[in-house]
């Protein structure tokens, strides 16, 4: 049987269940070694929710709040639901729970890292080994490939391709049906200052608007969009904002030209 365990010690499935802190739909796989974890660090208590046809693979970690939809496939040690504690962007976090939501026909490859308070659409798949930090959503479609770092506040829209090991900081902004190559790197922080009291200038994240596409190693700096249908060249340091349909690349990239639709 498999066992559960919240912070004080060991339960069963059954036990878990007529507290009401899981629900598990018809026709799920749930490997022996899954482990749940109804309360957060705080103690606080919130329902596991498996729709029908969820399949579990070995050693995966899953938090209070969290709610997978139908026939969705989590791989071999994951971690869904993950409450924040300690410092991060600016503040102190004292490991609170969140909702967690993944939708219908979601796909988690193995060592995928996802943090409470995030959204995932229906029918999207993330990668192997790919962080998806506190409060980010991703719409439906879309695919995140392994290895991404993607920060708390993030917003991902439908359609959208991230290519490998790619960085989306804090509170950034991705299109429906954008495309990120591989390896791009976002900044949000013009001054490079970091937890310094007297100099908190606001965080100012680059926006992707919809149907842009990036080349693998561009880099993005703060503040920048990328507007729809621009075309980011390979190797590119983006440091004003791209027009649509407009191509850029170099460094600094500037225009050469304009996207034929």
């Amino acid at each position: 049987m498999t066992h559960l365990t919240t912070p004080a010690e060991p339960i069963t499935v059954a036990q878990l269940v007529q507290a009401g802190l899981l629900q598990i739909g018809t026709g799920c796989r749930l490997h022996p070694t899954t482990v749940f974890f109804p309360a957060d660090l705080q103690g606080t208590r919130r329902p596991i929710v498996l729709g029908e046809q969820v399949t579990v693979g070995a050693y995966t970690v899953l938090h209070g709040g969290l709610t997978i939809g139908d026939h969705a496939y989590i791989g071999h040690h994951t971690i869904l639901g993950e409450p924040v504690y300690g410092y991060a962007v600016r503040e102190s976090y004292p490991g609170a729970g969140a909702d967690t939501v993944l939708g219908s026909g979601v796909i988690i490859r193995a060592g995928a890292i996802v943090y409470a308070g995030t959204t995932i659409g229906d029918d999207t798949t993330i990668g192997h080994h790919t962080l998806l930090r506190t409060g980010v959503s991703v719409g439906a479609g879309s695919q995140l490939a392994a290895n991404l770092t993607v920060e708390r506040g993030t917003r991902i829209g439908s359609g959208v391709r991230c290519s490998p090991g790619s960085h989306l900081t804090a509170d950034t902004i991705v299109g429906d049906h954008a495309f990120l190559g591989a390896g791009v790197r976002t900044i949000n922080d013009k001054e490079l200052i970091w937890r310094d009291p007297g100099h908190q200038m606001p965080l100012t994240p680059p926006t992707f608007r919809e149907g842009c596409k990036v080349g693998t190693g561009a880099v993005v700096l703060a503040g920048v969009t990328v507007n729809s249908g621009a075309l980011v060249g390979a190797g590119s340091v983006v440091t004003r904002d791209v027009a649509d349909d407009a191509i850029v690349y170099g460094v600094p990239a500037v225009v050469h030209g304009q996207v034929t639709r």
